[in-house]
């Protein structure tokens, strides 16, 4: 009998579809990677089973990359397993060739990676020459009840209505891989051309989303910051005093001398209550000292709604926001609610709302939160359930439900699984998506909004005003959800009658400096990549990005990960700062005349074609045409580059040359020497700005032309590209009467090179070797057993003096050798996150060298025993 192949994108849908179609077509047996019956055969991808890859004869291995491979555009794309889906491809591709399967249902997620996850499988399954010819149809699902499944299951659709779809996904895939492959190789080959292997990674998401960082950077670095002043006034009322800020009636933001501002002072620094001149500032305020005021005021009535349900990446920024989660930690903690606890839907989404028939699946859950003996602090919010299920507050409403805001997924929020067992930090999540549930359906919060205006007539004639603003809570609604029923103390105002008089208690003048723009924490970039498509100035592009944006919700985490990993990026504390590589490569990008690289525009305009393709009115031949013309051009400007530096806003360094004392500056490549005039060509002493593959910082360089030497600095690459660590110096060379760079590893490798042994005669040992009981000794930048550096070597045991900026000393040392580990040390800097970390330093004897060992976690306390329910 034939069957169809139904194949879901994750085995919880797989599992959904079982259960919707079990009372239609009959009860389905379980295998280990499929569930069947008389008529169908359901299994499951686990997201992308297989990824594109160029032919062999086109796939240049790294290290090897140079102009002469470039451009890649292969005539097409091979496909090849993801190493850690491999088993799970293999099953799914048996069940596709299966000859008693004779047609095949896409059930992945509604949406273009859904119907590449699925016709990549497809395509896998069969060869060029016998590809799988079976038919092919869709199964479009935007809610997860199962009557939406059986009722998705009437309506699928065909396989030429999905063509659109089909094409706008692969030509997304491959174009990424195009312009991602052809611009980092072409700008690795670039900065790679005077030796060593400078890894220079670009992307359609990666480099607008840095640009993003560094423009700001930019805006930082070039703020002066300008003295203002504010006036404050002190009030006294019959009922009590109140506080009022000068303020400028007629003020206009866009006006040159807006508030008494000079022309030049910036938009963004401009305030009604600011004042640029302290003359005049100072005469206001000696002018209404001591006068009375008389006060006019305004109340009116304001209402603020719950902000919408969770997608993921507001959920991220978020969580960045109140606890400092990185937004890869989001997103792992909630991918282990939904998988490993089944307590939130799915948390890869974009969407900030329901489908229309969800209504009884909420009222169920409000049920599940006011019923069940939820955790800790989450008991709270049972009687939040309980008063909404009581007061009728779940309906049907436009601002939560609305099939045209749903796409692949709808909004993340709490299953009808009660949560157990959940880590502490799970906990906060969870408590934050049923929180923002809960209260979605709640009535606003009601406010009493008040305008008060206090009016200073001065005896020249000049009538000053202070404004006061109060918000009283009158109806909390929603905020009661989050602990807030009543107003706070210092929102109330003191009660005025109309028109009456007030005594002025005291003027205060106040110095103050304007601030530069804030650094991007991961909350603020989730959200510049979120709406990246406001930054475009063509209204179909900006259109055609308004949903999107940069990245995806679920890649967008990924891409701040990727750009920190390959040293673009920095986190200090929750800031995020782009590095010296960051800023090489905007100007780079600039220089060379491919700035589209930088810009949102490049994937506006891809969303349009896209778009555009997916409704029949662009044929995928026309835009992948485009994109290899795009690829060839990248590769063509990068290689065709003539001129000796780069343009570009460059640096010039505090630290005098060492060699003659003139001014160092940089260029695209190097630092150097520009004489005692700072515009001749100097005494000759250069160095390149990026050693080994590694950019110099700014302060390191002036700290390295200042002391002759530092490090041990990690982040080099060798010339095939592995990552390595040293120390660098400045050697005086003889022969050109200048200072050079040299990489220092030590008098240990030099000794060794040279093959002489070392004399230690001079030296206390620290201890035994515990490889081979020989003795250890401190020696160049490490500790080293002594049959390590002799002649021949017979040992490898060494461990560094300085570790991840951790100085271990003498006595730390000894201490490891004696006992097996050091005492907690608490200066170590995670390369990856630059965050401070606290670790022993420890001998494995498995691995056979000195590696981190952690304190052991607190006990939890036991779990109170929950009280027994009637």
């Amino acid at each position: 009998m034939s069957k169809s192949l139904i194949i879901a994108e994750k085995p919880s849908v797989a599992q959904d579809i079982v259960r919707a179609l079990t009372p239609v077509s009959g009860k389905f047996e379980k295998a280990a990677d499929h569930f069947e019956n008389e008529q169908y055969v359901v299994t499951s991808a686990v997201g992308h089973l297989v990824e594109i890859k160029a032919p062999e004869e086109y796939d240049v291995k790294r290290g090897k990359w140079s102009f002469a491979n470039l451009p890649v555009v292969p005539p097409h794309f091979d496909l090849a397993p993801i190493d850690k889906a491999k088993a799970r491809l293999q099953a799914v591709v048996k069940l596709v060739k299966r000859k008693d399967v004779t047609s095949l249902i896409n059930a992945c997620d509604a949406g273009r990676e859904g119907e590449l996850i699925f016709r990549l499988i497809v395509q896998y399954a069969g060869t060029a020459k016998a590809p799988i010819n079976k038919p092919i149809q869709r199964l479009w699902l935007q809610s997860m009840t199962p009557q939406a499944i059986r009722d998705g299951f009437d309506k699928l659709r065909s396989d030429q209505q999905m063509m659109g779809l089909a094409d706008a996904a692969r030509s997304r895939s491959e174009a990424d891989w195009l312009v991602g492959i052809n611009g980092t190789r072409a700008m690795t080959a670039f900065n790679s051309r005077d030796g060593g292997f400078f890894l220079t990674t670009v992307g359609r998401v990666q480099t607008p989303t840095l640009s993003i960082v560094v423009e700001r950077e930019e805006k930082i670095r070039k703020h002066v910051a300008r003295d203002y002043w504010e006036i404050k006034a002190g009030f006294g009322a019959a009922a009590g005093d109140y506080e009022g800020k000068w303020f400028d009636p007629k003020y206009k933001k866009d006006d040159p001398a807006g508030g008494g501002a000079l022309a030049e002072i910036p938009v963004s620094d401009r305030r009604p209550d600011r004042l640029w001149n302290e003359a005049e500032a100072k005469a206001i305020a000696d002018a209404v000292r001591g006068l009375p005021g008389v006060v006019t005021e305004e109340a009116k009535p304001s209402t603020q709604s719950s902000p919408g349900l969770y997608d993921l990446t507001t959920l991220q920024r978020e969580a960045n926001s109140r606890f400092g989660f990185s937004a890869k930690t989001t997103l792992g903690l909630a991918q282990a609610l939904y998988e490993k606890h089944k307590v939130l839907t799915y948390p890869r989404t974009d969407s900030r709302y329901l489908p229309e028939d969800y209504v009884p699946v909420v009222k169920e859950t409000f049920q599940m939160i006011a019923t069940e003996d939820l955790p800790g602090p989450l008991q709270a919010l049972a009687q939040h359930a309980r008063k909404g299920l009581k007061e009728g507050y779940v309906k049907p409403l436009k601002r939560v439900f609305d099939n045209t805001k749903v796409s692949d997924h709808f909004a993340i929020i709490p299953t009808l699984q009660a949560p157990k067992a959940l880590t502490e930090a799970e906990a906060k999540l969870y408590d934050m998506v049923v929180k923002r549930f809960l209260a979605v359906f709640y009535p606003a919060a009601e406010y009493m909004v008040t305008t008060r205006i206090t009016k200073v007539k001065t005896a020249a004639g000049p009538e000053h005003a202070f404004q006061t603003n109060g918000k009283v809570l009158v109806n909390p609604g929603w905020l009661a959800v989050y602990g807030k029923e009543a107003q706070d103390e210092d929102a109330n105002l003191v009660a005025v009658q109309p028109g009456e008089t007030v005594s002025n208690e005291g003027v205060n003048l106040l110095a103050q400096r304007t601030k530069p723009p804030a650094r991007y924490t991961e909350a603020t970039l989730l959200s510049a990549m979120e709406g990246a498509g406001k930054m475009i100035d063509d209204d179909e592009l900006r259109e055609a990005m308004a949903e999107k944006g940069l990245g995806t919700p679920a890649t967008r985490a990924q891409t701040i990960e990727g750009l920190i990993l390959e040293k673009y990026m920095l986190r200090e504390g929750r800031e995020l700062v782009p590095t010296a590589k960051a800023f090489q490569l905007m100007t780079l990008l600039r220089g060379l005349g491919v700035e589209d690289l930088t810009k949102p525009e490049l994937t506006g305009n891809w969303e349009f074609q896209l778009a555009e393709m997916e409704q029949g009115k662009l044929s995928r031949e026309q835009f992948m045409k485009a994109i290899a013309d795009m690829a060839e051009r990248i590769v063509k400007k990068a290689k065709e580059y003539d001129r000796d530096t780069i343009p570009g806003d460059y640096a010039t360094l505090k630290t005098p040359c060492p060699n003659c004392g003139g001014v160092v500056k940089e260029n695209y490549r190097r630092f150097t020497c520009t004489g005692t005039s700072g515009d001749s060509e100097g005494c000759g002493f250069s160095i390149t700005k990026i050693p080994g593959g590694r950019s110099f910082e700014l302060a390191e360089v002036e700290q390295f032309l200042a002391d002759k030497k530092i490090g041990p600095l990690e982040g080099f690459r060798s010339k095939a590209g592995w990552p390595f660590t040293a120390e660098l110096k400045l050697a005086f060379d003889d022969e050109t009467r200048n200072w050079k760079l040299e990489f220092d590893f030590g008098e240990d490798a030099k000794a060794a090179e040279e093959g002489e042994a070392v004399d230690f005669s001079d030296q206390e040992p620290l201890g035994a070797c515990p490889k081979c009981k020989g003795k250890v000794y401190e020696h160049g930048s490490n500790y080293v057993c002594e049959h390590a550096v002799s002649a021949p070597v017979t040992c490898d045991f060494k461990t560094g003096k300085v570790i991840l900026t951790q100085p271990v000393s003498r006595e730390q040392v000894h201490k490891l050798l004696t006992t097996g580990k050091t005492d907690l040390l608490e200066n170590f800097v995670s390369n990856k996150t630059r965050r401070k970390f606290k670790a022993f330093l420890a001998y494995d004897k498995k691995e056979g060298k000195v590696s981190f060992e952690f304190e052991p976690r607190a006990a939890k306390p036991p779990a109170k025993k929950a009280a027994a329910k009637a």
